[in-house]
């Protein structure tokens, strides 16, 4: 990089910091901070739920997977969060904006304490933080390794800088400040990434045309769908994973909807997201899927592969510009997972722990959530530094198997919880799946013998847990219905449409103390209309 590379970076964070601060201006309580105020457009919407499911691990491990694969990046990875998220737009997107719309809460996981009870609602809340503390701090090891390869700087240094510059503009804008930033964030990474594309496509060009270089033994297998580890049972594994993960398992997507003003915005808006699944992924693999032709990888699961193709191809200039791509998706994952973590830790968290958090004002919630933030991403970037370490081995061994096989236990009481088919399963089913679920991940990976045998596939490694959590959910419910007046009525009110007549009746306060008129803790029953 040169000085004309360091300008283009420069500016990039100096416009995300203005931002933040222009953002500041339109928060004025924990509403604004964590859902918009239910304000935000559609469009606006769908776009920030695509960005913030990237992140530079995108160019890092699934570039090795492109490099050594083919397709199969896409295939297994993109391709499985589209069909979910067009599976979400009709199933989950509608009942997650009805969340803040019908019960009035802030937080993804505020109704679980009326849905089931507070034990799942902590349980829930505390492993999902734990888990995303390490999935965020992966997030901030691939955009340091990638600045390392440009710059030179230490991963330790790039990690200081990439998450000190999100702690700015996230902390005082809120989920307005992401989604915005997320949106210039969106147009940056459009620029970069067809300006890798089509000098890709030349440099193919001189060699001989792009039917040439498909001939090529260098991309020997690159075609098929389902290669490596990363075969039809991983592909249905992950499907069902991201189908919970993409459609509010994982916390930040769920915002994103309910930040919309209405069910049916919330649908389009996730129209939106999935339709951008399908096709922009495939413009920013195709440069991965040809850089065995264009460059030597010098790792041995070629995650540097992007990098160096990005780094030999591009003048200056351009080259910023796509640094700034890096940047910007793993900004975009990481400022929006703080913010819900944030309102988690806020809404769901501290009023259990703290009598004093159940008195909160508007105000003082506001400043709690801003402090979370910057805690939450204090310890995701202690954890970045750790993240290759011999515990977690590599970055995309912590996305793939952790995060993939941890999510399901984590995410299906919570967005299952939604339906109204299965109403049946309450508090017993839903901390026996996640127990249960938790426990197989921990067994299958790490405390069984068979799982140092090379025969375990990684499909099993991430799908045992998610099946054993989904069985365990729907036959508990079965045969041990705990669907009380209550629990029926919260899911009722979540399920009418906006059009519809029919709405639940009131729902009695809950056993716990309610807390006072105003404050950031009102269950989704004391604030109703």
């Amino acid at each position: 990089m040169n000085g004309l590379d360091w300008a283009v970076l420069v500016a990039y964070f100096g416009v995300m910091t203005a931002i933040g601060v222009w953002s500041h201006k339109r928060v004025d309580d924990v509403s604004d901070f964590f859902t918009a105020g239910g304000k935000m457009p559609w469009w606006l919407s769908g776009i920030s739920h695509h960005m913030s499911g990237y992140s530079a691990v995108m160019f890092t491990g699934y570039a090795g997977i492109a490099y050594t694969y083919g397709i199969t990046s896409y295939v297994t990875w993109a391709l499985p969060i589209a069909i979910g998220v067009l599976i979400g737009a009709k199933a989950f997107a509608p009942r997650l904006n009805r969340l803040r719309s019908r019960l009035h809460v802030a937080s993804p996981l505020e109704y679980l304490k009326d849905r089931y009870n507070v034990p799942t609602q902590q349980a829930l809340a505390w492993s999902g933080i734990l888990l995303k503390i390490v999935d965020v701090g992966a997030k901030w090891a691939a955009i340091a390794t990638l600045l390392s390869v440009f710059t030179g700087v230490t991963l330790t240094q790039g990690i200081i800088i990439t998450g000190g510059i999100t702690a700015v503009y996230c902390t005082i804008g809120g989920l307005w400040a992401d989604a915005l930033t997320e949106l210039g964030q969106f147009v940056i990474q459009l620029l970069a990434g067809l300006a890798m594309l089509i000098i890709t496509l030349h440099k193919i060009s001189e060699q001989g045309g792009l039917s040439k270089a498909l001939d090529s033994p260098k991309l020997h297998g690159h075609g098929d769908g389902f290669a490596g580890p990363y075969l039809t049972v991983f592909f249905i594994a992950y499907l069902f994973i991201k189908l919970f993960e993409y459609n509010g398992g994982m916390w930040n997507q769920a915002q994103r909807y309910m930040a919309t003003g209405s069910a049916k915005e919330a649908t389009r808006s996730a129209l939106l997201s999935a339709g951008l699944w399908f096709v922009w992924p495939v413009i920013l693999f195709t440069p991965m899927w040809l850089s065995p032709l264009l460059v030597t990888a010098q790792k041995p699961d070629g995650s540097d592969s992007y990098g160096l193709m990005a780094e030999q191809l591009l003048p200056h200039g351009l080259l910023g510009l796509v640094v700034v791509g890096f940047f910007s998706h793993t900004m975009a994952m990481c400022s929006s997972d703080a913010n819900a973590i944030s309102a988690v830790f806020t809404r769901d968290v501290a009023p259990v722990l703290s009598r004093a958090a159940r008195a909160w004002n508007n105000r003082a919630g506001l400043i709690a959530g801003r402090v979370t933030t910057v805690a939450f991403l204090g310890l995701s970037m202690a954890v970045a530094t750790q993240v290759n370490s011999p515990t977690f081995k590599d970055i995309i061994t912590v996305v793939i198997k952790w995060v993939a096989g941890l999510m399901g236990p984590i995410a299906i009481p919570f967005i299952l919880g939604l339906l109204r088919p299965l109403r049946r399963s309450g508090p017993t089913a839903a901390l026996t799946s996640w127990a249960c679920g938790l426990l197989a991940f921990f067994f299958v990976n790490y405390h069984l013998d068979f799982s140092q045998r090379t025969d375990v596939k990684l499909e099993y490694q991430v799908s045992v847990p998610m099946v054993i959590s989904l069985v365990l959910y729907l036959v508990i419910g079965l045969i041990r219905p705990e669907d009380t007046p209550e629990r029926v009525a919260i899911i009722e009110r979540i399920n009418t449409d906006d059009d519809g007549a029919a709405v639940a009746a009131p729902v009695p306060a809950p056993a716990q103390a309610p807390a006072a008129e105003g404050t950031v803790t009102g269950s989704a029953v004391d604030n109703q209309p």
